[in-house]
């Protein structure tokens, strides 16, 4: 009896020592592969994080000596009416933050704000070599000044007009064309299907030339009819999304919608469409992003036109009108992406899913 207590402790033991094995051998490889993605994260965002830290910086901490990579600005004490700037001051004492009252060659007079007893205190050394003390303080006038001067106002009104118009003419023309490639039996459906996604290779570039050709001969060039018409004609990208997840959806109920009496464009509106929300809402995103991006082909089609530019071309002046100021125009580009990232935070949810789909073969 006492042997097959041991024996049941013994394997109890060994059970225990198992399971701890095997959650060691899953927690080691969630945590490499979590601090590895952790990583390439931050790598990824640093050009963003600095872009917006630059642009609520002051002007003057670009240039000072070494100033802290967040938006900061000197510190500094009020000794007898004046504003002194405060330095680390290496002392026997250790390292002290003073206030500079006169600096001269080889040597400064300093007042320390902790002991204001001691009066001025004569430092040995050049005060410029000292590394002054820095307070986070973040500031809005480089937004300020930038609204003012690239007119985001109108900016804005022409870039949400040609991402919202061009947006609506791709989901209604790149539904319809990826429902009738997952549903409808058409002659030579995927012969037609491949030949659309070839035109995926075919860069924007090489087609630029004639384009533009043939809108400068219908009095298309410097509107904004370049832009939004063919939009309504579909693209591949948008088509193979949207062909992808509508496929997923059970052929069941376009025959119960059938049965219903229902046509197949009533069909789309009231059963397909419902059921494909998040990959409308992922196409919606990509090309709502992509519209509001967009800097060759405006820049083709509205050169001259101020008025009509969108942001994107109408920033890049001002940019470079700011290559001194670069403050300023890590600002204009903040303000850029105000509204496409509010958009993608509220839609994120429905963004994902519909990219999972599609991606994933059903």
């Amino acid at each position: 009896m006492a042997t097959t207590k041991q024996t049941q402790i013994a394997g109890t033991t060994k059970s225990r020592f198992q399971v701890r094995g095997m959650l060691k051998r899953d927690i080691v490889p969630t945590i490499l592969v979590t601090l590895l993605g952790t990583v390439l994260m931050l790598v990824f965002l640093l050009p963003l994080g600095y872009m917006i830290a630059t642009a609520f910086k002051p002007e003057a901490q670009l240039s000072a000596q070494n100033a802290p990579l967040l938006p900061a600005k000197s510190t500094t004490y009020n000794y007898q009416g004046q504003d002194l700037p405060l330095y680390n001051v290496p002392t026997s004492e250790g390292v002290k933050q003073w206030a500079l009252v006169k600096g001269f060659r080889e040597d400064a007079d300093f007042v320390d704000p902790a002991n204001l007893g001691k009066g001025v205190i004569n430092w040995k050394g050049r005060y410029r070599t000292l590394d002054p003390v820095y307070e986070f303080s973040p500031t809005l006038d480089n937004f300020t000044t930038a609204w003012s001067d690239v007119d985001f106002p109108l900016l804005f009104r022409n870039t949400f007009f040609i991402a919202f118009i061009s947006t609506v003419g791709t989901l209604i023309s790149c539904i319809m064309v990826a429902y009738g490639f997952a549903r409808f039996r058409i002659p030579g459906k995927n012969i037609l299907f491949i030949i659309l996604i070839s035109t995926v290779v075919l860069p924007p570039q090489a087609t630029i030339i004639p384009l533009y050709i043939l809108f400068a001969k219908i009095g298309w060039t410097g509107t904004w009819l370049p832009l939004l018409v063919p939009a309504f004609f579909a693209n591949a990208y948008d088509v193979f999304l949207l062909r992808q997840y509508l496929m997923g959806i059970p052929k069941e109920l376009d025959e119960a919608a059938m049965v219903d009496g229902a046509n197949p464009l009533t069909t789309l509106i009231r059963v397909i469409i419902p059921q494909a929300i998040p990959a409308i809402t992922a196409v919606t995103l990509f090309h709502f992003f992509y519209a509001w991006n967009d800097y060759f082909a405006p820049l083709v089609y509205l050169a001259g036109k101020e008025e009509l530019f969108p942001i994107s071309v109408g920033i890049a002046k001002f940019v470079g009108t700011y290559g001194t100021h670069p403050t300023r125009a890590m600002a204009t580009a903040v303000l850029t992406m105000i509204l496409p990232a509010l958009l993608f935070f509220f839609a994120q949810r429905q963004f994902m899913q519909g990219v999972v789909a599609t991606g994933v073969d059903k």
